[in-house]
């Protein structure tokens, strides 16, 4: 389970903050890559609520959901948040890999702001193996989300906001099970593509997506 552990070697303990970077959507074949970055206070958090946050994939829909509300709820003394998004075009200029470095760079500067500090004051925790461009102090966790609460709070913000915008734009886009599968390569998804084509949140640097207008130019 998650815990302090990683902040604390940060110094956050002796005063400093130590933010916890995460996204979501790298693999769907449609979409935006959603970033969120979060603060948490050890000292306020209360113990109970840090037993309940892990890696959002760990979580039911309906645990996200109502950890994503109290995270979120603009009255919480103990924790700040902030998301980053980078777009289907952006995504598709740069590759995925630059696209979700992009969301967490976004996303950071979102909440330090929101924070009011000075970046250089900041040391941030990052899931996975590589480092957005930031103006603090970081380091790159692999499965971050199941060893920091910071990153395991930000996984959730990033999850819930992503699946959320997914299911809005299911309501522009219908046939194609957004709702249901974000946007990820399923069965239904591959059915509506067949049957539908491709829309302009599909992501065209994907293989699938990239095929498909080929056979179909």
């Amino acid at each position: 389970m998650p815990d302090f552990t990683l902040e604390q070697e940060l110094g956050h303990d002796e005063g400093r903050l130590v933010i916890g970077i995460d996204e979501a959507g790298r693999g769907p074949w449609a979409g935006p890559v959603v970033a969120a970055a979060a603060w948490l206070d050890p000292h306020r958090i209360a113990p109970a609520l840090s037993e309940r946050l892990d890696d959002s994939k760990k979580l039911s829909a309906k645990r996200r959901d109502a950890l994503f509300e109290i995270l979120c709820d603009p009255a919480c003394d103990f924790a700040a948040v902030a998301v980053g998004s980078a777009s289907v075009a952006e995504i598709d200029s740069l590759n995925i890999l630059q696209a979700s470095l992009l969301a967490m760079q976004r996303a950071a500067a979102a909440l330090t702001a929101a924070l009011a500090v000075d970046p250089a004051t900041l040391a941030a925790l990052v899931d996975g193996n590589r480092l957005p461009r930031l103006d603090c102090e970081a380091r790159a966790v692999i499965k971050g989300d199941s060893r920091s609460l910071s990153i395991a709070a930000a996984s959730i913000v990033a999850k819930v906001t992503r699946d959320r915008a997914m299911a809005a734009h299911a309501r522009a886009y219908p046939g194609y099970g957004w709702e249901r599968n974000q946007g990820y390569g399923t069965a239904e998804h591959r059915a509506g593509i067949a049957r539908l084509g491709i829309t302009p949140l599909h992501r065209r640097s994907f293989r699938p997506v990239r095929e498909t207008l080929t056979l179909t130019s």
